[in-house]
């Protein structure tokens, strides 16, 4: 298997720690909104890497942090006149609703950073004590001059960086590119005690400090999006591998944008899409698509059109599976043949094609393209003359493939009874409101669909029919 290192610009050959084990961590929201649809496409494309990587048989432990002490949340709470805690407790929630809702896996660990403020403080204390970092009125900054290797991860010396760099001009520092660990209280702010006095932490350290923690002092990956290179992964490096002399990560991976009309996604451009808006529309395996149909380190577009292109795609699939599924329900349960176990076998190619795809830096967009092949093969070679075994297996291959991308996993007939009873309970409610020309149209319609309803003491039932 090869990832591509963003550390050195290449694809190298994945070598855990640990064989067969995994240890990851990828940078997780900050929690003072609904997160947008450019954030779900790092969380979508960071769950598919987690997702293969036990598909091939690796123990995989998976930490994605909230960042739930930041200046936006303080802002927001100021804003809704409420506590930082409470604004973090409530967008963490929304937080799970919507991953879940996308089919993302729970993390092993999703670590507040309100959590580590103790660890957090001994970090920080042990980098002044090395020389790293330095105090100045209740703040702590660290100091990039001292780690000889910053910019490494930027491919981008100290002096570059500070000349190409937007960042606040404070006199106090030794160096503008110095960056602060330790942050010092402000009226009406969220603050702990600590060796400067009353502060919070610096972005930066919680990562590295509840990654060091949680997963100790080398993992096999560290990941986020593209906008996280640099400052924060590149801080990230500086401040966890002069504290330990190790580097903090073996390999960095980032996934690149989602653009609407060539710009980046974002809030502060106010062109964002919140995940929940998208998901009120379209389902989660066509998010899921539109996400993966393109490498995850090219930047992607996002309108209506590639909405609707990625459903009908989507649909295609669930297609075969629909075709399938209806068949286990109409074949014989005659044996499987020797001439259905020699096809059967004749699919080991498509996954081996898929694996060969996603072992090259994970190329979800060719992976696809042979789900696609798969389903057309079946499509063309098991039909109602099969046995139901076969029928059965076939369908299995598809949702084996299917599951590391987190689509194709549902059932049609479970679709198809979940709309036909939202009708059944239209029908019922607009025979209340006396609505009968809706209820008989409702119900003229399901007939047209081989659906017909029948009116008992124990309420509307209905059935299928040919």
């Amino acid at each position: 298997m090869k990832i591509f290192n963003t550390l050195t610009r290449k694809k190298e050959e994945f070598i855990p720690i640990t064989e067969g084990k995994v240890k990851m961590y990828v940078c997780g929201p900050t929690v003072y909104n609904f997160f947008h649809i450019g954030n779900g496409r790092t969380f979508i494309v960071f769950d598919t890497i987690r997702r293969y990587f036990e598909y091939r048989g690796y123990e995989v432990s998976f930490v994605q942090n909230f960042t739930d002490i930041d200046d936006k949340m303080i802002k927001k709470a100021n804003e809704e006149e409420t506590t930082v805690k409470n604004i973090g407790d409530k967008y963490i929630e929304e937080y799970y609703k919507d991953a879940d809702r996308l089919n993302i896996e729970r993390a092993t660990v999703n670590p507040r950073a309100t959590e580590y403020i103790t660890d957090i403080i001994e970090f920080v204390k042990s980098l002044v004590n090395r020389g790293f970092a330095y105090e100045i009125n209740g703040d702590v900054y660290f100091s990039t001059k001292k780690f000889n290797e910053y910019g490494k991860l930027s491919g981008q010396n100290l002096d570059d960086l500070q000349a190409g760099a937007r960042i606040n001009v404070d006199e106090r520092k030794n160096d503008p590119m110095d960056f602060a660990i330790w942050k010092a209280q402000k009226l009406g702010e969220p603050a702990w005690e600590s060796p400067w006095g009353l502060g919070r932490p610096g972005w930066h350290i919680e990562c590295s400090c509840m990654a060091k923690k949680i997963l100790g002092e080398t993992i096999d990956i560290h990941g986020g999006g593209m906008d996280l290179a640099f400052p924060h992964h590149e801080n990230e490096i500086a401040q966890s591998e002069a504290l330990t002399g190790e580097n903090l990560a073996n390999y960095w991976m980032h996934s690149a944008f989602v653009n609407v009309d060539n710009k980046k996604m974002s809030k502060s451009l106010n062109n964002f899409f919140t995940a929940r808006e998208i998901l009120e529309k379209y389902d989660a395996d066509v998010v899921r698509f539109l996400m993966l149909s393109g490498h995850y380190r090219i930047q992607i577009n996002f309108s209506q059109d590639l909405l609707e292109s990625a459903k009908a795609s989507i649909e295609r699939l669930y297609n075969c599976i629909n075709n399938l599924e209806n068949l286990i329900d109409e074949v014989n349960e005659n044996k499987i043949s020797e001439e259905e176990v020699v096809y059967l076998k004749s699919l080991d190619k498509y996954r081996d094609k898929f694996i060969e795809k996603m072992d090259d830096d994970f190329n979800t967009a060719d992976a696809i393209s042979v789900l696609f092949d798969l389903t057309k093969d079946i499509n063309s070679n098991v039909g109602i003359n099969s046995s139901k075994e076969l029928c059965e297996k076939s369908l299995l291959v598809i949702r084996e493939l299917g599951k590391p991308l987190g689509i194709l996993q549902k059932s049609t007939k479970q679709d198809l009874d979940s709309e036909i009873q939202a009708l059944v309970d239209q029908r019922q409610q607009a025979r209340k409101d006396r609505d009968f020309a809706l209820a008989d149209k409702i119900r003229d319609d399901l007939k047209n669909r081989g659906i017909v309803l029948e009116d008992t003491p124990q309420g509307v039932r209905w059935k299928k029919v040919d």
